[in-house]
């Protein structure tokens, strides 16, 4: 955000406000994280603040503070919408275009409130009073510590705040271990920890709360796995009967995809879901290097993301959808033997 922009943001928040919050379908660790940590910041400046996502979250994630107070809105859909369209600002976290926020995006597009977007992915829309969009951040939750240091307000920011932003950048960061992870990232985490974030104790509470259902479906992940050595490509199926036997619940899978990518030599690694209630494929694609996977999905698959992270899916049956990405792959063999 430029200066003329931070100072809007900064008038639009110098009186009490009615704020929605808003995240994408399938929230995630930074989008939970990034909506708990701003909703945590605007209450310390008396605004009414509500948190609002699209549908359900998985269970490793409602612990983080605020959790309890968020309203799901597939379960909730007439109060939601009250809210919404009573809000005088809406705060719109970790997606960029009305599409993503599932079936929010009637209420989203026909609401009076003014918007700002807080938010990493490319193609941003132009919906947004304010619009804050940096494709080279590691996450949103990051952008959130960067808003609230550019309103020069650091010095309000709680264990609360501090914990919910850590969250999502260690979950889009993979541990810090991506390439989008930066030093001033590590600078970020380390203000993060001094202001009251137990990464011990948050990193046990994302990645050390397996289910065995979890554990068996990543043994079929694991089983499934098929490489394609001429393209330096992984990819993993798994149908809706795996699911159903393995007691899957959201979240269970998640990370799957990287399994592909861990292995020497794999360059582009790709996870196949079969999801028989929306009737569609859903689609991972994890890269290395300089092959994107965003310019991949959105060529064939309806998808997009980041360079190196990114989702597509595919109304085919699961089989012809594999049959479809092995058909691509011949097109990018040079890039992806370089």
């Amino acid at each position: 955000m430029n200066t003329t922009e931070i100072n809007k943001v900064k008038e639009v928040l110098s009186s009490p406000k009615k704020i929605v919050i808003v995240t994408h379908k399938n929230p995630d660790g930074d989008a939970i994280g990034s909506s708990l940590g701003l909703y945590h910041y605007l209450i310390t400046l008396k605004h009414n603040v509500t948190v609002i996502t699209p549908n359900d979250y998985p269970d490793f994630l409602k612990w983080v503070p605020g959790e309890n107070l968020v309203l799901k809105y597939d379960n909730n859909t007439e109060a939601a919408n009250t809210i919404i369209k009573e809000a005088d600002l809406i705060f719109t976290l970790d997606f960029n275009h009305f599409s993503r926020s599932g079936n929010m995006e009637s209420i989203l597009k026909n609401a009076n409130a003014s918007f700002i977007m807080i938010d990493h992915h490319q193609e941003p829309d132009d919906y947004a009073l304010i619009t804050y969009s940096d494709t080279s951040m590691c996450s949103t939750c990051q952008m959130v510590y960067h808003f609230i240091e550019k309103l020069g307000d650091l010095d309000k920011i709680t264990p609360e705040i501090a914990t919910n932003i850590y969250v999502g950048i260690m979950t889009d960061t993979g541990s810090f271990r991506f390439r989008s992870t930066t030093s001033t990232t590590h600078r970020v985490i380390a203000n993060l920890i001094d202001w009251g974030a137990d990464n011990t104790r948050i990193h046990e509470q994302i990645y050390d709360t397996n289910t065995p259902s979890r554990i068996r479906l990543k043994g079929i992940a694991i089983n499934n796995l098929k490489i394609l050595p001429e393209y330096n490509t992984a990819y993993i199926t798994i149908s809706q009967k795996e699911l159903d036997q393995n007691h899957f619940k959201k979240g269970d899978t998640e990370g799957f995809v990287n399994i592909g990518l861990s292995i020497k030599g794999i360059k582009f690694a790709v996870i196949f879901i079969e999801n028989k209630g929306e009737g569609i494929i859903k689609i991972s694609f994890r890269s290395k290097d300089d092959f994107s996977v965003n310019e991949f999905s959105r060529n064939h698959f309806e998808g997009g993301g980041h360079h190196n992270a990114s989702g597509g899916r595919s109304n085919l049956s699961l089989s012809k959808t594999v049959e479809k990405f092995i058909s691509i792959l011949p097109s990018y063999k040079n890039v992806l033997n370089q």
